[in-house]
């Protein structure tokens, strides 16, 4: 009886021992396959999507898809002569992919752009076969290459994009950039045939832009210092509304904004800092909830785009807290159309990192972890936070930069000198 005690104690310890290392049949993940390390990496260019069967990575030179069952490649497309890619769309409307490339030059943000300098191409792409659509030129403000989000936006049967180059900070009045060709542009997504240039309002250069079959969206830098959200009708460009990004206090030109949703719309202002919050708005532009980046529940994660999501009215996100005893990452829901906290999840382990979230069909998916022996698969009702899974890993996965579920796998994509593109993970 006694050794039979034992015999169960011991089997226990072994099991839980198993399956925190990731070595316990039906409690652990495993790599299904990996893309090799990639040598090559700049600031610039990088994105990633899951078009049916096919993952497809963009870094500053090339898009390249490979097959989301087997990791094999399957194609690359690469930018013509020496261009380099700029901007991605995060969005993929039809299998089509939006990029944005051109060549940089020496100039300055006050120098004139030397001809065919710039990020001055859009391209769209059939990311199930590395297909060029078409490609249009665009306005490229400096001649500079560098990251930007929300140059690009594919939505409702339309690309739409940026012309000239988004007003960083205050130091020139906008009324003077607002004469050197800056608006919207949209276009057929699967011809490039031109549709409508919209008339930003007087005053505003945009800044950011979103597209949904309801309504495009801009972010705008207007005089006055502030930035306001613009609407347009998708058929012909006309103006809808424009609004305040924030009535009290307005935002500042030099705080960043992002748009986290197009449908809903939800803009992220600052990043993780003091007056850092979501803000997300209705059809009519009317302003909903508010969520500020720091609270009880810990501090928001603001910065990056793999740590937070929208997903049934809910915004879900990753706050760091801390006590005296411990630090850890959480996940933390909040109602968009009130901005009140929904729920939070409880700590999984001390000083252990959720390294990115995938939210869809109400179910959330947490990769936590990057160092080894420490990373861990959890699956959560995201109308509730109640944990449905949870395994381990046995390698180091080395955390992730965005998160994709293609049937019984779970693939990260990654970004950065050295990093393998992708990795998908099968339960066993």
């Amino acid at each position: 009886m006694v050794s039979g005690i034992a015999l169960g104690v011991v089997g226990g310890i072994a099991a839980l021992v198993l399956g925190t290392m990731g070595y316990l049949p039906g409690n652990s993940m495993s790599a299904a396959w990996q893309t090799p390390e990639d040598r090559k990496a700049t600031a610039n260019g990088n994105g990633a999507w899951l078009v049916g069967d096919t993952v497809v990575r963009s870094r500053f030179d090339a898009v390249t898809g490979f097959d989301a069952g087997s990791g094999k490649q399957r194609w690359e497309y690469t930018v013509p002569g020496r261009s380099e890619i700029c901007a991605v769309g995060s969005a993929v409307e039809g299998g089509v992919g939006l990029i944005a490339h051109g060549e940089p030059s020496a100039a300055s943000a006050s120098d004139q752009v030397p001809p065919g300098k710039g990020c001055n191409t859009v391209t769209a792409l059939d990311l199930t076969s590395g297909r060029e659509l078409w490609h249009t030129a665009r306005v490229p403000g400096v001649g500079l290459i560098r990251s930007e989000p929300d140059l690009v936006a594919a939505g409702g049967g339309l690309a739409v994009f940026r012309e000239g180059d988004a007003l960083e900070t205050a130091t020139e009045p906008v009324g003077n950039s607002a004469r050197t060709g800056h608006g919207v542009r949209a276009v057929d997504l699967r011809t490039g045939a031109p549709r409508w240039r919209a008339a930003v309002p007087h005053g505003c250069v945009p800044r950011r832009v979103a597209a949904t079959a309801r309504q495009v969206l801009a972010v705008l830098a207007c005089d006055g210092a502030e930035q306001k959200l613009a609407a347009f009708d998708p058929a012909d460009g006309r103006a809808r509304w424009t609004v305040p990004l924030r009535a009290r206090p307005a935002v500042p030109l030099d705080e960043g904004a992002v748009f986290v949703s197009a449908d809903p719309a939800v803009v992220r202002i600052g990043t993780g800092n003091e007056g850092g919050a979501f803000l997300a708005f209705g059809p009519d532009g009317r302003a909903q909830g508010q969520i500020e980046a720091g609270g009880d529940y810990g501090q928001l994660v603001m910065g990056d785009p793999g740590r937070v999501a929208v997903d049934g009215g809910r915004l879900l996100t990753v706050a760091h807290y801390s006590t005296r005893l411990y630090s850890a990452d959480r996940v933390v829901a909040f109602d968009l159309a009130g901005g009140g906290e929904l729920w939070r999840s409880d700590p999984w382990s001390t000083d252990q990192d959720i390294s990115t979230l995938h939210a869809a069909n109400g179910r959330l998916t947490l990769l936590l972890g990057s160092g080894r022996n420490n990373n861990a698969l959890y699956v959560l009702d995201a109308a509730d936070g109640d944990e449905k899974d949870d395994r381990s890993f046995h390698e180091e996965t080395g955390g992730a930069n965005l998160l994709f579920r293609h049937r019984d796998t779970v693939i990260a994509a990654r970004w950065g000198q050295d990093a393998r593109p992708f990795t998908a993970y099968r339960p066993w």
